[in-house]
């Protein structure tokens, strides 16, 4: 997929926008799930999406990847571009956008293979065959995510194997070995325990400045703790397509938010 730079700023102060959503109307079938969605990602930060359950906050971060092409009869109406180009274009790989940009969900989800052929796995799928060149990005990957002190020494060991915490950030590796520009985290800590958590909310700070994120939690305590920006789903009648209802900063979000329904959910008044 051929890309151009993005001269544009975003709405917020964070810098350059690595996607850029106008308009954004997504469909399941007849069922309208998402209106109006218009939003900048910033390049290089880490950006939550909080709401309550079912308000499309999974939903649009798999438009991101164009993870919903795979559901039939879904279809989406509106612009959304990556370093500005329309990743819905004429032309567009999707596998390619995929490796661009790389998932990790909310239950860790190992391959049934050793702990290094997880890791090697997308390298090889994307033509890397020799195995120096193979060991190495298994090993740079692993130490960015911050697991290879961890396994260096029972690569062959299955990755099933692993605890559940180490299994995520193996995850984390096996999609950061085909070097994306964006992770996208549906929810990456809601299986782990909290040692597990920490390390990866570490990571996320770590990887920032490398690798655009885009995480989606139900946990504000999490969202004020790793994220730069928020962005607040909302559906307020059950049936009617989900909204994005404010994005900003986060302090601003959880300190002074400017719409009382934000305010409603922060503080726990519904949802």
């Amino acid at each position: 997929m051929t890309t151009t730079p993005v001269t544009a700023q975003t709405d917020s102060t964070e810098g350059v926008a690595k996607f850029s959503v106008r308009g954004l109307d997504f469909y399941y079938g007849d069922f309208h799930a998402l209106t109006g969605i218009t939003i900048d990602v910033a390049e290089n930060a880490v950006t939550a999406f909080i709401g309550p359950s079912g308000c499309g906050k999974s939903t649009f971060l798999r438009c991101l990847n164009r993870m919903n092409d795979l559901i039939p009869g879904t279809r989406i109406e509106g612009r959304i571009t990556l370093d500005g180009a329309d990743i819905y274009g004429p032309g567009v790989d999707p596998v390619d956008l995929r490796r661009r940009v790389g998932m990790i969900f909310q239950q860790p989800n190992p391959f049934p293979m050793s702990i290094y052929d997880n890791v090697a796995f997308g390298p090889r799928l994307h033509g890397v065959k020799k195995k120096e060149e193979l060991d190495g990005i298994v090993e740079q990957a692993l130490v960015r995510a911050n697991l290879w002190k961890e396994v260096k020494d029972i690569m062959g060991r299955g990755g099933l194997t692993l605890s559940g915490g180490q299994q995520q950030r193996l995850c984390i590796a096996r999609v950061l070995a085909v070097q994306p520009d964006v992770l996208l985290m549906d929810e990456p800590c809601s299986a782990i325990d909290p040692t597990s958590v920490q390390k990866v909310e570490d990571l996320m700070a770590e990887l920032k400045s490398s690798v655009t994120i885009i995480i989606v939690t139900h946990n504000m305590q999490q969202a004020a703790r790793v994220s730069d920006e928020t962005a607040f789903f909302l559906q307020e009648r059950q049936g009617e397509p989900a909204e994005l209802i404010e994005f900003a900063r986060t302090a601003e979000i959880f300190t002074s938010p400017h719409d009382r329904r934000t305010e409603d959910y922060i503080t726990g008044r519904f949802g």
